[in-house]
């Protein structure tokens, strides 16, 4: 299928590139300020691990509820309008969760953060996508998923800075969303346009691209997994504690500063020939973790390495799947993908945290494991679909 392009003069489209950054950036920062931030109030408020995690769950249900029907409103709101719907529904539910009087409150305000973070999600890779060209598709799709990691990172970072107590916290996050949503309302800013909704439903999506869609649960299990268990494995091992967060800053950094060589090779060569290299290296690379955790040095160098091709392989298939569709239709098929890594980020800390339980390696066994599996299900279906 032919990708559509946009045509737009080249400040237009730097500006629409810089929103299309701002919004990929307050998804990830939407995502980690506030996954941290509500389990460390619900823990002062007196709430069990049972009810954190429940809680935690409302996100994705939140996700999986808005990819149902996203792909039909896009064509009656517009994308532009959409984002800047998104990312006002996401500060007032920020602003909402330090001020609710009861505690059943923060389970729909975290729907409603589920539902604004898959708008954004979705809506960002279709827009990024619609910036470029077929030579230039994986560079662009680099930039936005490196924009991506930034607002995971970032999300940390600001409660490291700033505490995690009162309002002040949630009052960034709600700052940072309002100062995105005047920036893309600008009258400058373009979005692209669609006309009419997409034929067919989820089902159909999964059947056009079960490569991308597996990629995305892929990426969102091992990341949150990561996320939650990588210091944890490391101080099992024998890391102090305060190095052992430093591992997860090392990894983001990879993941952050290597998406553009990859994203440039993606440019350069067969682009399925690179996911599966990439899958390849990540699947060996984790399971080098048990042998270089005893060195620092080692370790750093491989997180930062391992971080780099493992998120590639999720910037390599938003290239893939945004060189076979366009229009409505990606916009199904990203929400599709957005449904996907709503599953994969409940199943990835459940199947890791158990793999964990039955060897101290366990961490790297599950991410190498599943780099691999998907590997040779790339190899099997990667010249069939995307």
């Amino acid at each position: 299928m032919r990708t559509t392009e946009m045509l737009q003069p080249p400040p237009t489209r730097l500006l629409a590139l810089a929103a299309v950054i701002a919004t990929a950036t307050m998804f990830g920062l939407t995502y980690s300020l506030s996954a941290s931030l509500i389990a460390l109030d619900l823990v002062r408020r007196g709430s069990s691990e049972l009810t954190i995690g429940a809680n935690a769950a409302m996100h994705a249900i939140g996700v999986l509820v808005t990819a149902l029907f996203l792909p039909r409103i896009v064509p009656l709101f517009g994308m532009k309008r959409m984002v800047v719907m998104a990312l006002v529904l996401a500060a007032i539910v920020l602003a909402a969760f330090p001020l609710s009087p009861f505690l059943w409150l923060l389970f729909p305000l975290r729907i409603g953060l589920g539902m604004a973070s898959e708008f954004l999600f979705v809506l960002s890779e279709t827009w990024t996508n619609s910036l470029s060209t077929e030579q230039t598709r994986s560079r662009s799709m680099a930039a936005y998923t490196a924009a991506l990691s930034v607002g995971f990172a970032a999300g940390p970072l600001i409660l490291s800075t700033i505490g995690s107590e009162g309002f002040l916290p949630y009052g960034v996050g709600v700052a940072t969303a309002l100062f995105a949503a005047a920036f893309i309302a600008l009258a400058r800013v373009e979005a692209p346009g669609f006309e009419k909704a997409p034929a067919g439903g989820l089902p159909h999506f999964m059947r056009l691209a079960p490569v991308a869609l597996s990629s995305t649960m892929l990426n969102a299990a091992i990341e949150t997994a990561g996320l939650s268990f990588l210091a944890i494995y490391a101080v099992n091992l024998g890391w102090p504690e305060s190095d052992a967060m430093r591992l997860v800053s090392c990894m983001m950094i990879g993941a952050i500063l290597l998406q553009l060589p990859i994203g440039w090779l993606g440019d350069k060569m067969d682009r399925i020939t690179l996911l599966v290299g990439l899958a390849v290296v990540a699947a060996a690379g984790a399971l080098a973790w048990p042998l270089v955790l005893t060195s620092e040095f080692a370790t750093y160098a491989l997180l930062f390495v391992w971080g780099g091709a493992f998120v590639g392989i999720y910037t390599i298939m938003l290239s893939i799947a945004g060189s076979r569709f366009s229009g409505t239709e990606l916009v199904g098929i990203y929400a599709a993908m957005g449904m996907m890594w709503g599953i994969g980020a409940l199943l990835g800390p459940l199947f890791a945290g158990f793999a964990m339980q039955t060897t101290v390696h366990g961490l790297a066994f599950f991410a190498a494991a599943s780099c691999a599996l998907f590997a040779v299900f790339a190899v099997m279906k990667g010249r069939q679909s995307s």
